[in-house]
């Protein structure tokens, strides 16, 4: 890259004078504060742009650095963190996810979707059918926010048809959603997890199957025992089976281990034929909605940049080093080093309410402290993903709640009270980081 001196960036990747542990974590600290003030003062923790927090603590970062040669040489640190290899792979893959899921929506391939699983649905199974058409849409999408908006309108429309409180139908959808969300190969806390620890999609997809399975078993379970006094049957328009192609090819090659920027890119074709196929647009439609979905992803690219480029400044400073002998200082095992992962994705997680970026945050420190602890790195993906899936899950201010809140027109705390996979995914992760934590 011109203007940048390799010989210069490599001879700065190491500090020559060591920062006080505290300060050279500050610039975390110093995020977390604006975005978390800025947003109580507007009462609104979606009206402050997280970036813009990003920017600020970014900004500080570089003028808290020193002895990296001036000016010049900061930059050049946090650029190397914001253009690091796994950092641009994972932008390539958020740029492909969003037009894949804009034009799959253009095409009609949601409804289509959702018309099958509605379909489908048994009467006296229906809370168990919904949840599950909730697991597989979220599966297939790899959105939980995508889910919400797909279903939570017929959840409540069923709701007013069979009597049944409309909050406890849109908790069943809210929960189902973080199903794929947390295991879905487009998902992009899938993404962020796995790039950040670097293993492959499928290893991290059978080791988080584990604690999945069982608490979406178990949820089922419960959904099918409250269901036993309803009989009504969900009306739903034809399925268009034709449309469903996308997602299912989607799902079959990702599980195939084909490289998800391949999947994603044949994915985006496929809707570019069947769209022009159906007239749902023409090529200038297409590149239309493609455009329109990778813009929608464009907070989340600026975010990963600044974020890879902050922290690649706590790294020089010595704070990442400095933060892992603190969380590690009284862990004797392996049980306590994945207690440690789960307790710092989950409090990055309350703090900036979004899933991705609390995994993008603490995913470095948690790798390390698996390279420590001989933690399988697939081990660690899942833990990552799962924990912040549950916070996010369950957090009122969550973009998650509050679209369900607003499409549902009822309160955070009413569907939250409803809520059983979020809990049920935080024990059954428990429970597999202390039956096998020693292992």
């Amino acid at each position: 890259m011109a203007g940048i001196n390799t010989e210069d960036t490599r001879k700065h990747s190491i500090s020559p004078k060591k920062m006080n542990g505290w300060l050279a974590l500050s610039p975390l600290f110093v995020f977390l504060a604006v975005y978390a003030i800025s947003s109580l003062l507007a009462h609104d923790f979606y009206k402050v742009p997280i970036t813009a927090s990003f920017i600020v603590a970014s900004a500080y970062a570089l003028a808290i650095t020193g002895g990296a040669g001036g000016l010049d040489g900061r930059i050049s640190i946090f650029s190397r963190g914001a253009g690091e290899p796994n950092v641009l792979l994972m932008i390539w893959i958020f740029v492909l996810a969003g037009a894949f899921a804009a034009t799959a929506k253009d095409i009609g391939a949601i409804d289509a979707t959702v018309n099958f699983t509605l379909k489908i649905l048994p009467g006296k199974l229906l809370f168990a059918g919904l949840f599950l058409a909730s697991c597989f849409i979220s599966m297939a999408i790899g959105t939980s926010v995508g889910t919400i908006v797909a279903l939570v309108p017929v959840a409540c429309g069923i709701a007013a048809e069979t009597g049944a409180d409309t909050a406890y139908m849109t908790a069943i959808i809210v929960g189902g959603a973080f199903f794929g969300d947390n295991l879905s190969f487009i998902s992009d806390t899938t993404i962020a997890a796995t790039k950040t620890q670097g293993c492959a999609m499928k290893d991290k997809f059978r080791a988080n199957l584990g604690i999945a399975a069982p608490a979406a078993i178990l949820v089922t379970a419960i959904y099918v025992f409250q269901g036993l006094q309803v009989s009504a049957e969900p009306v739903v328009e034809a399925i268009d089976w034709v449309k469903m192609i996308p997602y299912l090819l989607v799902i079959v090659l990702a599980v195939a281990g084909m490289n998800v920027v391949a999947v994603l890119a044949i994915g985006i074709l496929i809707n570019c034929i069947l769209g022009l196929i159906y007239g749902s647009f023409d090529w200038v439609g297409f590149m239309a909605s493609a455009g329109a979905g990778i813009s929608g992803m464009g907070e989340l690219i600026l975010v990963t940049m600044l974020a890879g480029g902050m922290l690649e400044l706590i790294r020089y400073n010595g704070g990442v080093d400095f933060l892992l002998s603190l969380l590690t200082r009284r862990i004797r095992t392996r049980r306590g080093a994945q207690l440690s992962i789960a307790a710092l994705v989950s409090l990055a997680n309350l703090c900036t309410a979004n899933n991705t970026i609390a995994i993008l945050t603490s995913g470095g420190i948690a790798r390390d402290i698996s390279t420590r602890f001989e933690i399988p790195a697939k081990r660690t993906a899942s833990l990552l993903d799962t924990f912040s899936c549950l916070v996010q899950g369950i957090l009122p201010y969550g973009a998650q709640l509050l679209m369900a809140t607003g499409l549902a027109k009822v309160s955070g705390e009413a569907i939250i009270g409803h809520l059983y996979y979020p809990f049920a995914l935080g024990l059954a992760a428990l429970g597999a980081i202390f039956l096998t934590g020693k292992k």
